[in-house]
């Protein structure tokens, strides 16, 4: 059974830095591209970074210089690393794997998402 399962989400002062994992399991996660959304109270779920099968990367513009995205094939991991974090970052977070983008239609597989909370 392919599942995915985010973890590392919590609560963080603004200007803190924070590490999420994306676990595969049932499943080899290097075939696939994957991508981090996520989804604030009352707001659309967006994409925030996705990184392909050959390791190209593509970030939201609200998030590029302060989120870093990176697999570890080895691990069948892959991380979202996100520093400068700010309060408008707050949201549940979720990992995806498909065929690469920001757009959700492009996922067929989804996590059941991690809290972060940024505020003071």
């Amino acid at each position: 059974q392919l599942q995915l399962a985010e973890s590392g989400g919590g609560l963080v002062q603004p200007g803190g830095s924070m590490r999420l994992s994306c676990a595969a399991s049932g499943f080899t996660l290097n075939y696939y591209a994957i991508g981090w959304f996520r989804q604030a109270p009352g707001k659309e779920r967006e994409g925030v970074s996705c990184i392909s099968s050959g390791g190209s990367t593509v970030y939201a513009d609200s998030v590029k210089g302060r989120f870093t995205i990176s697999r570890d094939n080895a691990k069948n991991t892959v991380y979202l690393q996100m520093n400068s974090l700010k309060p408008e970052d707050t949201g549940l977070y979720y990992c995806a794997a498909g065929r690469g983008s920001l757009q959700r239609y492009e996922y067929d597989y989804w996590g059941q998402g991690t809290q972060v909370t940024v505020s003071s």
